[in-house]
């Protein structure tokens, strides 16, 4: 692949399709007929990339408040991942560490049409083994950080930044068994894997990055973490820090809708409501804007990209702090994972994520820092967030 142009692959063989989002009816019965896959090395900017992509495949997203109607016989639409540093590169912010795992693209794109021959699945592999996970960071780095975000808070260099920690292990065997266990985690809204010449992502995050739904372009940030237990859940409803930490990037989310929406149509349809992520109590708000006319997806994903709740505010400042302070990058995670087709866009955040390269499996975790977060406890939380996802895949 040169330097200057994305990788795009066409007619590719035949797999078994379970990305988030993707119409279940037609899970069975797809087929891969084109890719295209980018990196922040490469140059360019990936959201017209991925638009113009789309547009020449058969998915037109010019006009996303007059989306393409679905033909049966027709293309059924895209898998649409976008990591982190892509999403930082699209509104010129620094992307951050080099990614740990360099396998994986910052962009992939892959269309799907309907076959009459589903593709057959792959047997079990006879042996899956995982090792010790060596994090990045120590849990005292992991602190100083905090610290480090807390002293800039206390400046007034930014309100919140959200830190982010990742972890590495070796395996033996395939690993997309593995990672597709995690769509069964319960709450994984997003559950699912994508694929590539060696790479996979899996992905068990329950968080709404953005979606079009009933006309309306839908947000659903998560901020706020307790142990689901009766006490958890009342800790965490009394929680001044939580619900500060909680409102600060629902109004971020508003801010960034605002920038593609109808004028006056945004809205906070739930504030603060409490649901079940595994083991733990999550704050979910859900905020929705009618989208402007002529709002392409480029348009669309330079606004929300990367994640306001995995970010900080002001999230450009947050970004800055976050290049400066977290030791790689954020590779798969904290970007976006789903499904863009005619009359259907549906992207979750890649948190609770996992990837695969030729010799490791890695994993990032993280939560927002405050003036008011504890060092210990947040690394605590971290940890808390990214055991579910380590005990599936260590499953034989």
């Amino acid at each position: 692949m040169s330097r200057n142009h994305p990788d795009v692959v066409e007619a590719l063989p035949q797999v078994p399709v379970d990305t988030p989002g993707a119409p279940p009816a037609c899970r069975g019965r797809l087929v891969e007929t084109a890719r295209l896959q980018w990196r922040v090395a490469d140059g360019g900017d990936p959201a017209d990339l991925a638009q113009r992509f789309l547009a020449a495949h058969g998915v037109p997203t010019d006009d996303l408040a007059r989306p393409a109607r679905h033909t049966p016989d027709g293309v059924c639409g895209a898998a649409l991942f976008l990591s982190a540093a892509a999403g930082a590169h699209t509104i010129g912010a620094p992307p951050g560490a080099p990614s740990p795992a360099p396998a994986l693209p910052d962009l992939a794109v892959v269309v799907y049409h309907h076959t009459d021959r589903p593709p057959t699945r792959r047997p079990t592999p006879d042996r899956w083994w995982l090792g010790d996970w060596q994090d990045s960071w120590s849990a005292a780095e992991h602190a100083a950080a905090v610290d480090a975000v807390r002293a800039a808070i206390g400046r007034g260099d930014v309100y919140q930044v959200n830190l982010v920690g990742h972890a590495a292990a070796p395996y033996a065997g395939d690993p997309r068994p593995a990672l597709a266990r995690l769509a069964a985690l319960p709450g994984a809204r997003y559950g699912g894997t994508l694929t590539g010449a060696g790479w996979a992502v899996g992905c068990a995050s329950p968080e709404t990055l953005v979606a079009l739904e009933h006309g309306r372009l839908v947000t659903r940030p998560i901020k706020g973490t307790r142990p689901a237990t009766p006490a958890g859940r009342r800790e965490l409803l009394a929680s001044a820090k939580e619900r500060a930490e909680h409102v600060m990037i629902v109004d971020l989310e508003r801010n960034d809708l605002a920038r593609v929406a109808r004028t006056g149509s945004v809205r906070v349809d739930e504030l603060f409501a409490v649901r079940r992520w595994c083991d733990l109590w999550q704050a979910e708000s859900t905020v929705s804007a009618a989208p402007a006319d002529g709002l392409g997806l480029a348009d669309l994903l330079r606004a929300v990209s990367p994640g306001g709740s995995v970010t900080g505010a002001p999230k450009h400042a947050a970004l800055a702090h976050l290049a400066a302070l977290e030791p790689v990058g954020r590779g798969a995670g904290m970007g976006a994972l789903g499904w863009i087709g005619p009359g259907r866009l549906d992207l979750g955040l890649t948190i609770r994520t996992a990837a695969a390269d030729a010799h490791r499996l890695h994993l990032w975790a993280g939560g927002g820092i405050t003036w008011g977060s504890d060092p210990a406890a947040e690394v605590a939380e971290a940890a808390a967030k990214a055991a579910p996802v380590r005990a599936l895949l260590a499953a034989g």
